[in-house]
């Protein structure tokens, strides 16, 4: 029997009437309703000072990274800051490591107050490979945020929609094996082991 899948989300805004952290809640929601159990880090809730190596981590900051160690599928947010992520994700990405990301399951959700996502997007890919995460290929980028939400849902269906796929993959491919190989690996190992006999 498949355990439950743990699926967190990281906000990447201190805004209180943050666009992504709303968005956010519609991923963990659809999440849910594949049967995962969820949770939104919101950095507001946190006292996490700049990172810094030198010093010991706080308390807050094992809190963290305890939680994104533990996530079977963690969805990361951000909003479109000079065409890239913004410092509070960043900085919650500075006290991560391979220990907390690697072989993990990565969703990525950048929203812009105007037209342009993707390098953020491609921003916060390249970071989480950095640390070994397995990012989806589905990803969300919200153009014009202030125009997509009425009291905290979606005006345009097709967003909700991607947006709601973004969680139900988190959930889907929670467990993914990142033993992967390729057809024509196989093959060649079928080969070697034809030729042995």
């Amino acid at each position: 029997m498949q355990r439950t899948p743990n699926v967190i989300a990281v906000c990447g805004s201190m805004r209180d009437g943050s666009h992504t952290r709303t968005a956010l809640k519609h991923v963990l929601d659809a999440a849910e309703a594949e049967g995962a159990e969820t949770e939104l880090i919101d950095p507001r809730e946190y006292d996490l000072p700049i990172f810094d190596p030198d010093e010991e981590e706080p308390e807050d900051a094992v809190e963290i990274k305890r939680k994104i160690r533990e996530a079977d599928s963690v969805i990361i947010g951000s909003p479109v800051y000079h065409g890239s992520y913004t410092s509070t994700f960043r900085n919650i990405h500075d006290y991560c490591s391979f220990d907390e990301f690697e072989d993990t399951t990565v969703g990525l959700l950048a929203v812009a107050g105007g037209g342009s996502y993707g390098s953020t997007l491609d921003h916060m890919r390249i970071t989480v490979r950095g640390v070994h995460g397995w990012v989806l290929p589905h990803q969300v980028g919200i153009r014009n945020a202030y125009e997509q939400f009425d009291d905290g849902e979606f005006v345009d269906g097709d967003l909700e929609e991607r947006v709601r796929k973004l969680g139900e993959q988190a959930a889907k491919y929670a467990f993914l094996d990142p033993d992967v190989t390729s057809s024509e690996a196989d093959e060649e190992r079928a080969d070697e082991a034809a030729a042995d006999d």
